[in-house]
């Protein structure tokens, strides 16, 4: 399946110069979109762009512009903005390296793109910063031009690859100082404490698979549509009953009751999932161990 880049330009390390490809890490197919219609007839709802003077504009007629007071624009041409560009505005280009995991996960805009070599000629200089950055533990805060906005981004190794993502400048995330005064100090006793600690370390895991979460959502969306579809009627799921605040040391030690057991049935499962994975697989030799130099 052919794949197509969403941005091409370097991965610009002081004097060092690697050309590198997007690829957007998101799938679209994942989701399921739904469209606007008319209830009476179900025609589909358009959206035309029309103006108060001559009524709908095709596209080749439309331009941009910037709101300078009220009612008043300043056109900007698409040739203008093309001559802001420069040379570094095609390149990724890294300010900073900072140990892996130092940038909270608030300022993530949610958009990632793959990283990769584009051409023979930057596959070597790839692999060598892809492993440095492993060795080392680090992640890169670099800043590139997108869509025609500067972004501001972290670059981190993640498998044998280097991977993208979009972060918000600090001035686009609101301070959690903001919402502190709806938080009421309360104080906690040394058992309340024990037994949260111990809630959360009988959750805790080590083998953690994010694939065993599905969007349990689309594909009850996906079942109504194809039922639709089919003309068939639509039953409703049996009404839950609402969860129910009760006392909070007896919330958490039933929660105990339900999570310890559950946990210590996994452990011999996946032990003996783990022994049977050993006994089919075929012998292999074991890779030598690459030392690290010293000094």
């Amino acid at each position: 399946m052919a794949r197509y880049s969403s941005w091409k330009g370097y991965l610009q390390i002081s004097l060092v110069s690697v050309p590198v490809k997007a690829y957007t890490a998101s799938s679209s197919s994942a989701s399921i979109s739904l469209n606007q219609l008319h209830g009476e007839c179900n025609s589909r709802i358009q959206y035309k762009k029309t103006c108060p003077v001559h009524g709908e504009v095709p596209g080749d007629q439309i331009v941009s512009g910037y709101e300078y007071t009220k009612g008043q624009y300043v056109v900007i041409d698409t040739d203008e903005l093309e001559k802001l560009r420069t040379p570094k505005d095609r390149s990724i280009s890294v300010k900073n390296f900072v140990p892996a995991g130092t940038i909270d996960p608030i300022y993530q805009s949610g958009k990632n793109y793959y990283l990769l070599p584009d051409g023979p000629i930057g596959q070597k200089p790839y692999q060598l910063i892809h492993e440095a950055m492993q060795e080392k533990g680090v992640s890169a805060v670099a800043q590139v031009v997108i869509s025609k906005k500067e972004e501001l981004v972290v670059v981190r190794p993640i498998d044998d690859l280097l991977v993208m993502t979009v972060l918000n400048y600090a001035n686009e995330i609101k301070e959690p100082q903001s919402f502190l005064d709806e938080i009421v100090k309360a104080e906690s006793s040394k058992q309340e404490l024990e037994l949260t600690e111990q809630l959360i370390g009988a959750m805790t895991t080590d083998d953690f698979d994010l694939a065993q979460f599905q969007d349990v959502y689309t594909q009850k969306l996906t079942q109504l549509i194809e039922a639709k579809v089919a003309g068939k009627e639509i039953v409703a799921p049996p009404a839950t009953e609402e969860p129910h605040v009760i006392n909070l040391m007896d919330a958490i030690r039933g929660s105990l009751k339900q999570v310890q057991p559950a946990k210590a049935a996994e452990k011999p499962a996946r032990k003996a999932a783990a022994s049977k994975t050993a006994r089919e697989a075929p012998a292999e030799k074991k890779a030598p161990t690459r030392k690290r130099k010293s000094g």
